[in-house]
């Protein structure tokens, strides 16, 4: 059973940027889209575990830095020719404080 964890409040994440947050032998990555839409995945590509965190945001989507590697935030699945997948985590927004269910 997940639990809510706070992360932040939501301005404290970039717009079109992330953050970090270390859960155990992992760290998770926290997206902010241009529209206020937040994500969380797990911070390595699926490819050669590039850190997602330091990837350009465009649309719902992550672009990988090492090698442009493309992710849907929603599922944290790579887009097409490339195939793979990284981890989600469930999060929300109550009242401007972003939750993670850890």
């Amino acid at each position: 059973m997940s639990t809510w964890h706070k992360v932040c409040r939501l301005e404290e994440i970039p717009l079109r940027g992330s953050r970090v947050i270390p859960h155990g032998p992992v760290s998770i990555a926290v997206f902010r889209t241009s529209d206020d839409a937040v994500f969380a995945l797990e911070d390595s590509c699926p490819h050669k575990a590039g850190p997602l965190s330091q990837g350009i945001v465009h649309g719902h989507r992550i672009a990988c830095p090492l090698h442009g590697w493309n992710l849907e935030l929603s599922s944290g699945i790579a887009c097409a020719p490339d195939e793979g997948s990284t981890k989600t985590y469930e999060v929300r927004v109550d009242h401007g404080v972003v939750l993670i269910a850890l």
